[in-house]
């Protein structure tokens, strides 16, 4: 019997079509994402569900779907799909992470000529019979400096056409080299030396802990007077209250905004203000780019349903299934070394290495490596998956090397990666023991033996008496359980790790108080998603 799907969201004829010609079964109805309770009814006959962003996958869309293998969404955002719920019952989940890359760096292009030269005011005006020709003066955009937040795969388009209007383009991103700053001709700065020199900054970051309200305030305040400021990239980057502000103080000359901190947004504090141009989230939205992504997710679904094969997929590895049975725990681990890594590093990273020991070293290692790379990336970009992160890292420069040897300790296999900047260089081993659970074994050459935990605190200090008792004082008086506590040393009296597994979160006040002491070199709080 041919597998079904569903699509329930507009999608093109075209894919449509592809579908057909595969030989699956597909239901097109394009507006069955807005009826929650019908869809709930019918999710249950199909085998795959390829949607855009108007349908919700909830966790009770999910939890009645029960003969969905695979969910594709026809472009690269996910967050209307409960993941973990996929996860947890085995649906895959896809999306199509270039297919709508250009489109969205013309939209920023675009926005940024608008605000220039105030093209939607003069329109309203000139449309309104007024000819009001002395009121909009712009700025050209030729010789002006242009900051880039983001230099990924949409921001080094829009960097390659800034350079194309005969703009100067400075471009801030932690995972940004050097060597790939010179080839894409752009100059490589820190955050505040870009908001002293933008006279325009467009944002092509995600929304994560790190880069909401990158743009708040503070750094507002650091911006150069008259500077305009394009967002199509996510909601959230911008303190939209601080920004209004900005504007009407006449700090900030304009802005140009595609994304809102709450969408629909039917209402914004930026909505009516002189020289803001706004429109409905329309960064992927082209005619081209609909088709791309429609045929792309259409070709990926009809792949894995007809032959198995796994292609973008967020929540799994692309490995046979003869691989996984052996693979799972060592992929996991590989996720969890990247993970640490990423957490870890504040800086451009230019190059990793990938050391598989004993029996591991037999295994798809291309798996294994995008596991520990989609891992690291994971912490900047959190929609990278398996198969995108190996050309994200291309993107940002990072060499990728692997290294392959016989058992040469007392496991059976360990993987270890080891990860270099301009300043140093960082490494962390782990193995998968008989149980089937990932441990780390070694971090920066020091020994241990860590269960892996949700959540976790890595402290660095001088090897002396007083730092367990300061961390499990610290940690019990603030009400943090700790599940495991593993310390190593060097040397007696030379440098010491001590790794916590907790219950919970740690508070911001306790790793503050912990640095306050004096007593540590490093505090930092890591999460692993261990489910």
């Amino acid at each position: 019997m041919a597998p079904k799907v569903l699509i329930s969201d507009k999608l093109s004829d075209a894919a449509v079509q592809i579908f057909k010609d595969r030989g699956i079964d597909v239901d097109f109805q394009p507006d069955l994402g807005k009826d929650k309770d019908k869809l709930l009814e019918v999710i249950g006959q199909y085998d795959g569900l390829a949607i855009r962003s108007a349908t919700k996958a909830t966790e009770k869309i999910i939890e009645a779907a029960t003969n969905l293998k695979v969910i594709g969404r026809a472009g690269i955002g996910t967050d209307n799909i409960d993941k973990p719920a996929a996860s947890k019952k085995g649906i895959i989940v896809m999306n199509t992470p270039f297919g709508n890359t250009i489109t969205t760096a013309e939209h920023a292009i675009a926005m940024m000529f608008a605000v220039a030269r105030q093209i939607p005011e003069a329109s309203a005006s000139t449309h309104a019979g007024k000819w009001e020709k002395s009121k909009f003066m712009g700025v050209e955009l030729t010789g002006k400096t242009l900051g880039v937040i983001g230099a990924g795969n949409i921001g080094s388009i829009v960097c390659d056409r800034a350079r194309g209007l005969k703009m100067k383009v400075v471009a801030y991103d932690p995972f940004l080299s050097e060597d790939r700053a010179k080839a894409m001709h752009v100059e490589k700065v820190e955050l505040d030396d870009l908001l002293k020199r933008a006279d325009f900054i467009t944002l092509h970051v995600p929304l994560t802990d790190q880069t909401r309200n990158i743009l708040g305030a503070e750094n507002l305040a650091k911006t150069k007077k008259g500077v305009r400021i394009v967002n199509c990239a996510r909601g959230g980057l911008v303190d939209e209250e601080a920004l209004a502000e900005a504007l009407k103080s006449g700090h900030v000359a304009g802005a140009a905004f595609d994304v809102f901190s709450e969408e629909p947004a039917k209402e914004n504090v930026l909505f009516g203000l002189p020289n803001v141009v706004c429109t409905p989230h329309l960064g992927a939205a082209t005619s081209e780019a609909q088709e791309n992504v429609a045929l792309q997710v259409a070709e990926q679904m009809s792949d894995y349903l007809l032959t198995g094969a796994v292609s973008n997929a967020l929540n799994m590895p692309s490995v046979t299934a003869e691989e996984a049975k052996i693979m799972g725990p060592w992929l996991k681990l590989a996720d969890h070394l990247g993970k640490f890594i990423g957490q870890m590093t504040d800086e451009p990273i230019k190059a990793v290495n990938i050391l598989y020991d004993g029996s591991v070293s037999e295994m798809n290692l291309e798996a294994l490596n995008c596991g520990v790379i989609a891992g690291m990336m994971k912490t900047v970009t959190p929609d990278v998956n398996m198969v995108s992160a190996p050309v994200v890292a291309k993107e940002r420069g990072i060499q990728i090397s692997t290294t392959k040897q016989d058992q040469s300790g007392a496991f059976e296999g360990y993987i270890k990666v080891t990860m270099v900047t301009d300043t140093r260089e960082r490494s962390i081993g782990g193995t998968v023991f008989s149980d089937g659970k990932p441990r780390f074994i070694q971090i920066k050459g020091i020994n241990i033996d860590a269960e892996i935990g949700a959540n976790m605190l890595y402290t660095t200090n001088e090897d002396q008496p007083g730092m367990i008792g300061t961390l499990g004082n610290t940690m019990s008086t603030n009400g943090v359980n700790i599940a495991n506590f593993t310390l190593g040393r060097a040397s007696a009296g030379g440098e010491a790790i001590a790794l916590l597994y907790v219950d919970a979160p740690i508070p911001t006040p306790v790793l503050d108080h912990l640095r306050k002491t004096g007593m540590f070199r490093q505090v930092k709080a890591l999460e692993f998603d261990v489910a």
